[in-house]
């Protein structure tokens, strides 16, 4: 564990590498092992026109995003935005949470925020607006303006230090009297799903267990994920796009495939949607695709107008392989 309660240190992962932030400033970005991201590209222009050979050039779009991120959202400072209604990524972790509170298919979310660490709330405002522009969050320091507002909001901060400990974070959630409960869980703290699925042995517990930022994650890590996650975002996981897809009951999208591998997992998704109806009638024996091209049953996934269809899975787009090493 690192004690981070007398130091303002904050490490993410974002387009593969760690970006260090000190005082609400980037004061280091390590070498990026990838040289494309879609995501990125469709977030920030930069990303589109960068010269992908060139490290540098890369790091210093890194840069930019980070930076935007802290001057408009307000990220690693004390007056960081907490509350969100809007959608940002059409199939984001954080929406899917918003859009499952909103419904009651869940009663409570833990998650991670930066300056607080390890969240529990049941506000489906608070999950977009803590959510909807965070990346993988490796450490965090506290920041009490943070920590003070998201109380107010009824949210319990499980560590005074702003650890990331997500089955304490259940732990806590379930002795406050949640019993429907989704985590969100990085990739890279795969270790941790076996203790946090086996809480749900602690009486009438329904958790749904949700895998992000799986960018770079070992043959060990997958294995983990595979076993005990409901939902999993691939990220630039090729082993992700390869040996969960083979196994999962629905993907969403084809170029960042979303994979649901769970009952669980696709009574999340179907809470994300106004068409319910056609997630109860879906055959577990068999594997569904969501996506844009026409063909299939007409769903609306959140916001978007999209399509279901039984298909083999993963079913992945031409960009998908660019991630095939990764």
């Amino acid at each position: 564990m690192v004690d981070s309660v007398n130091r303002d240190i904050h490490v993410l992962r974002y387009f593969s590498s760690f970006v260090s932030v000190l005082d609400g400033k980037v004061i280091n970005i390590t070498d990026p092992t990838m040289s494309y991201c879609p995501l990125a590209s469709h977030l920030y222009e930069g990303f589109k026109a960068v010269d992908r050979t060139n490290k540098e050039a890369i790091k210093q779009e890194i840069r930019k995003a980070i930076e935007s991120k802290i001057k408009d959202y307000g990220l690693f400072t004390p007056h960081r935005k907490l509350l969100g209604g809007d959608v940002a990524i059409a199939y984001g972790a954080s929406e899917m949470l918003m859009f499952a509170l909103q419904k009651k298919a869940i009663e409570a979310a833990v998650v991670v925020c930066d300056g607080a660490g390890t969240v529990i709330t049941d506000n489906a405002e608070v999950v977009q607006g803590i959510g909807a522009r965070m990346n993988s969050l490796v450490l965090t320091s506290p920041i009490r303006g943070i920590r003070d507002r998201l109380k107010e909001l009824g949210c319990h901060v499980v560590f005074d230090n702003a650890l990331i400990l997500q089955e304490k974070g259940v732990e806590k959630a379930i002795k406050l009297g949640y019993r429907k409960i989704a985590v969100t869980v990085s990739g890279h703290d795969a270790d941790r799903l076996e203790r946090i699925r086996a809480l749900e042995n602690q009486g009438e517990i329904t958790l749904t267990i949700l895998v992000v930022c799986t960018t770079g994650v070992s043959e060990a890590m997958v294995e983990q994920i595979q076993r005990y996650a409901d939902v999993v975002w691939s990220c630039a996981s090729g082993d992700v796009r390869r040996k969960i897809g083979a196994c999962a009951l629905l993907q969403i999208s084809k170029q960042i495939p979303v994979f649901v591998l769970t009952r669980n997992g696709i009574d999340l998704v179907a809470s994300c949607s106004g068409d319910q109806a056609v997630f109860s009638d879906m055959d577990e024996r068999k594997q569904y695709l969501i996506s844009d091209e026409s063909g299939g049953k007409k769903v609306k996934l959140g916001v978007r107008n999209s399509f279901l269809r039984e298909e083999t899975l993963p079913f992945l787009s031409k960009k998908s392989f660019a991630f095939e090493n990764v």
